[in-house]
């Protein structure tokens, strides 16, 4: 079995295409890059919910390999985190053990068998996308409904333990500088890896836009509570347009929304129409709870709109925050937003925005940097582990054949 040596494995913890929610976005457009950088690709995929998709992966893939997750498993019964636990394929782990090529595990979901034995002396990289027990307990404060509730504590606690798993990657490729100092304090193989993203150039939006615009997936807890807030404490005090959009809203948010002749909900979007609402919007508001990850909205939101008020939580540590307007506190968020209605959005802050964000989000630096740090084995090298295993064989084989000649 021949490894080329710039073959890679990829595990991703759900089909990523069409690439609609923060994680997904990240493992898409990482497939992208990496793919233009000359890099083979296997990729390997759970799937639940999500169509299996071929002709968009395979324009950057060598092969395309899905796995059922076992979402049937009891969530709280045994030790791993039950987002680990329902993606512990056999299938996969065989696969994976065909060649000798680098695995890229994408997200603590994937790391079933970064500890299985037979992978030991294999060059295996983990890209977090959160600090997961962080993330869930956040996920636990915002939830209302109680068996859900009782799960993220559960869940988070299990992660909290089961991140130590992380001692047997040899690479950890942390999505944003504040995860990146939390995982260098246990692991000294990490390295910050800035998201992947949709967005390759930037095109100056006009002076003007139209509205307010809150967006994210609104199924997430957080984004809802996040809009909840706005609404009640900005948009329904402001004298302007404001739009909440993402897609599976509560009806508790929609039945709020129209109380207010002022807001309008939009559900049901397509990326290219949440894309365009970003840039026609005036001021994109973006408030969180939860300083976990990088928010992949806020990229969107200065790569394709105008201005960006948001609370500190929502650029803490993430490099982003001289291209933002901050406020602590709705009342001076409130007072940004009044700020900027009356600015024009110039052709000099869009460029200082261009060059920082080129300078420090570019997908083609970040897959240049991840490939820098992966030892790809060379042909001879790829050669004689096959030969290697070839040689048991016969060995195993002879000593079946002298056995049965006795």
């Amino acid at each position: 079995m021949q490894t080329l040596s710039r073959r890679i494995h990829v595990v991703a913890f759900d089909v990523p295409y069409p690439a609609d929610y923060g994680g997904v976005i990240d493992i898409y457009h990482k497939l992208e890059a990496l793919h233009a950088q000359g890099l083979d690709i296997i990729l390997h995929m759970y799937h639940y919910g999500r169509k299996k998709n071929t002709e968009n992966l395979s324009k950057f893939c060598r092969s395309l390999h899905y796995y059922k997750r076992s979402t049937y498993k009891n969530p709280f019964i045994g030790s791993l985190p039950y987002i680990v636990n329902s993606r512990g394929s056999d299938e996969l782990l065989s696969r994976l053990q065909r060649d000798n090529a680098p695995i890229l595990f994408e997200g603590l979901h994937c790391t079933f068998h970064l500890s299985a034995p037979s992978l030991k002396h294999r060059f295996k990289v983990v890209r977090t996308h959160n600090i997961e027990h962080h993330y869930y307990k956040h996920l636990e404060k915002s939830e209302m409904r109680y068996f859900k509730k009782y799960f993220f504590r559960i869940e988070a606690e299990k992660l909290r333990k089961y991140e130590s798993i992380l001692k047997h990657a040899n690479l950890i490729a942390a999505i944003s500088p504040n995860d990146t100092k939390h995982f260098s304090k246990k692991y000294k193989n990490t390295i910050y890896l800035p998201a992947f993203h949709s967005n390759n150039e930037m095109v100056y939006p006009g002076p003007q836009g139209n509205y307010l615009l809150y967006h994210g997936n609104l199924a997430v807890p957080e984004n809802y509570t996040a809009a909840m807030e706005l609404i009640q404490n900005v948009f329904s005090k402001i004298d302007a347009k404001c739009i909440i959009a993402g897609n599976h809203p509560p009806k508790e948010l929609q039945l709020i929304c129209n109380r207010f002749d002022n807001i309008e909900i939009k559900t049901d979007l397509s990326t290219d129409a949440i894309h365009d609402l970003i840039a026609n919007a005036h001021i994109n508001v973006l408030h969180t709870n939860q300083n976990t990850g990088i928010k992949l909205k806020l990229l969107n939101a200065l790569y394709k709109g105008r201005f960006a008020v948001v609370n500190p939580l929502m650029v803490e540590g993430s490099g982003l925050e001289i291209l933002c307007s901050i406020g602590q506190g709705f009342n001076a968020i409130k007072a940004k937003v009044e700020e900027y209605m009356l600015l024009d959005y110039s052709e000099a802050y869009f460029t200082k925005r261009k060059e920082t964000l080129s300078v420090k989000f570019s997908n083609i630096s970040g897959a240049q940097k991840l490939i820098e740090n992966i030892p790809f084995p060379s042909q001879n090298t790829a050669t004689r582990h096959t030969d290697e295993k070839f040689k048991e064989g016969l060995s195993q084989l002879s000593s079946f054949m002298a056995y049965f000649s006795l």
